[in-house]
Formats: structure tokens, C-alpha cells, sequence
């Protein structure tokens, strides 16, 4: 079942963005089936969304039934376009987890630190894992005032 939407979640412009066509109900039914046109086609003309209503007798009331089905259309594609704009935004910020993304490497065997952002390598892993860092912090930092620098004269 789809969310029902109110008038305050879809603006709708029924001069603009409407084309309301009435045309006599198919199928079965009474004796009044072919002779009012009582059904109801409303096509939202930005999306090309069409809704068919031919349910009531009255045309008054297929519009009415219509219109909620198409507001409730447009609700829903709309919470669908911003759910994928969303996911897609996620996405980008969450990465994909590639090995070209890794920022540093911790190779125990050989006791050595790659940080692959200024590709530095050091052989002091024991060292670096007790808290001593400055020498990965220094670079990193210089490497970060040199990019700015760079970028100030470029």
C-alpha cells in the first residue's frame, strides 16, 4: 500500500499541470455505463504520470478518487528521487573499500609503515606503534603546507 498524500506533500497547479480528460466508462455495469461519461483520465503533464478512474458513477467522484492516486504517485516518486540522492551521496562519502583508497599500511614482518597520501615509507613500526609519530606527523603536515602553498600560487 502507497502513502497517502495530502495536499500540504504534492503542489499540484491543475491549470498548468493537468490534462483532464472525461470519456464514458467500458465494461460492465448499468444501464447508465453509456450514457454519461462518467470516467476520468488525468494526466500530470511534467511527468507524463496518467491515472484512470472509472470506478463511480460519478465523474465528480472518479476525479476526486484520481487525484489522490496521482498526488500519491507523485509523493512517492518524490520520496524515491531523494532516497536515491541520498544513497548516492552515502556512497561516495562511505567509498568502496578499494585498495586504492587505503591511507596506510602496517607491514609487521618486515617492522615498516607505508602512509600511501605522501608516500612515505618508514622501518620503525615498533616505534610508530608505541606513540612515537612525529617524524609520519611532520611529514604529513609539511606535505599539507607545501599543497597549500601550491595551490596559493597556482
Amino acid at each position: 500500500m502507497l502513502p497517502e498524500a495530502e495536499d500540504v506533500d504534492v503542489q499540484i497547479d491543475e491549470a498548468k499541470d493537468l490534462r483532464i480528460d472525461v470519456y464514458r466508462s467500458s465494461g460492465p455495469g448499468g444501464q447508465s455505463v453509456n450514457t454519461t461519461d462518467s470516467a476520468v483520465r488525468i494526466t500530470h503533464l511534467p511527468t507524463g504520470l496518467v491515472v484512470i478512474q472509472q470506478d463511480e458513477k460519478s465523474q465528480h467522484k472518479n476525479k476526486a478518487k484520481a487525484l489522490k492516486v496521482l498526488r500519491t504517485r507523485l509523493y512517492e516518486m518524490e520520496r524515491e528521487r531523494l532516497n536515491s540522492e541520498r544513497a548516492g551521496a552515502r556512497k561516495s562519502m562511505v567509498g568502496s573499500g578499494d585498495r586504492s583508497e587505503r591511507i596506510r599500511t602496517y607491514n609487521f614482518p618486515q617492522g615498516r609503515v607505508t602512509d600511501h597520501r605522501i608516500n612515505l615509507t618508514l622501518h620503525r613500526l615498533p616505534e610508530i606503534l608505541e606513540g612515537h609519530m612525529d617524524e609520519l606527523i611532520e611529514a604529513l603536515i609539511a606535505e599539507d603546507q607545501a599543497e597549500k602553498l601550491a595551490n596559493l600560487n597556482g
